[in-house]
């Protein structure tokens, strides 16, 4: 099997079930992100040696390719498509930041991305994490979705966020302090 088919080169592509798009639509635009949040995950991943963080990070990226497949798919008329996303998965994300902000200091300031490859790597996820969330809200507006979804995400991106603070503190860091112009 080829990985290129030559069906895309109009600038269309297939949904699960056969639907053709444009690639530029909302549905592939939220997916498409979440494809990329989901490299960039792998990314942070192999630069961790914590394998607490590395498999909470590997269900993650199970969870997002879950979603993806949902996305990717069309409701049908009278039929809803399941979502493979649980409250206890926005659980785990909520026990896991508990657990790291348990060991942080209170935050006092807004925080730049930085100090280190592996904390502006968890502010990268957070971002392209917070689009994802848009994007899905954005496609929630025009084809409702599963609510869940944009719940997972909102919790996701606090979760990266509390995972680039918690790095900084394993890696002995100092988080770098936004200073405006006085």
């Amino acid at each position: 099997m080829k990985i290129y088919t030559k069906t895309g080169d109009e600038g269309e592509t297939g949904l699960f079930g056969g639907q053709r798009v444009y690639k530029s639509n909302d549905r592939i635009e939220a997916y498409g992100t979440l494809d990329e949040l989901n490299a960039f995950i792998g990314l942070l991943r192999d630069h961790l040696s914590g394998e607490e963080e590395k498999l909470t990070l590997f269900t993650i990226q199970n969870r997002l390719f879950s979603l993806g497949a949902y996305l990717a798919t069309p409701p049908k008329e009278g039929k809803e498509v399941r979502l493979d996303i649980l409250e206890e998965d926005v659980e785990l994300l909520e026990k896991e930041m508990d657990r790291m902000d348990a060991l942080l200091e209170p935050l006092r300031n807004f925080i730049l991305p930085g100090g280190h490859p592996q904390v502006a790597y968890a502010h990268l996820c957070r971002t392209i994490c917070r689009r994802a969330e848009r994007q899905c809200v954005r496609l929630h507006l025009e084809t409702p979705i599963n609510t869940l979804a944009i719940h997972y995400l909102n919790r996701l991106s606090d979760y990266f966020f509390i995972l680039a603070r918690h790095l900084s503190q394993q890696l002995g860091v100092e988080e770098i302090t936004w200073k405006g112009r006085n």
